[in-house]
């Protein structure tokens, strides 16, 4: 009998322990909350990005990707992006997609210009820049450019 005793204590430790972490997971996890607002930017290639990465301004994270979709017209890449509410973007800011590192996934980087006027919700950024597949910066460091570039 007081070997049972035992064994719920110890078994009703480690469910208080592991709700304790998930808690506390759930506490330091960077996610966005409810307040921000939605913009849009047009690329021509979003090789890599993923619902999710981050949006970057100066290296510092004010919002995430929440979606994308390709504009059947122009074969464009729309991709959605959610702004924290306390960062205001000028309305000639540039988008560009890079690679976060070597290994790592891509990520948005956005360089504000020096408009008065500034985006608001369901704004659109106009100048972007899309993503460099890696095999292409390899051909460029290994043979010095692209047979399109030698005309």
């Amino acid at each position: 009998m007081g070997r049972n005793i035992v064994e719920t204590i110890v078994g009703a430790l480690v469910l208080v322990v592991a709700g304790l972490f998930v808690f506390y997971a759930f506490a330091k996890s960077d996610r966005s909350g409810p307040g921000g607002y939605d913009i849009v930017a047009r690329f021509d290639r979003i090789d890599g990005l993923k619902r999710g990465a981050d949006i970057t301004l100066s290296g510092v994270k004010v919002g995430s990707v929440t979606g994308f979709e390709l504009d059947p017209k122009t074969y464009q890449a729309v991709v959605r992006m959610m702004i924290g509410s306390n960062v205001s973007l000028p309305a000639d800011t540039h988008a560009k997609i890079v690679s976060e590192s070597l290994l790592g996934g891509m990520v948005v980087v956005l360089e504000p210009g020096g408009d008065k006027k500034m985006l608001g919700p369901g704004g659109e950024i106009e100048q972007t820049q899309g993503a460099v597949p890696l095999s292409e910066l390899i051909a460029k460091f290994m043979f010095g450019g692209t047979n399109s570039e030698k005309k």
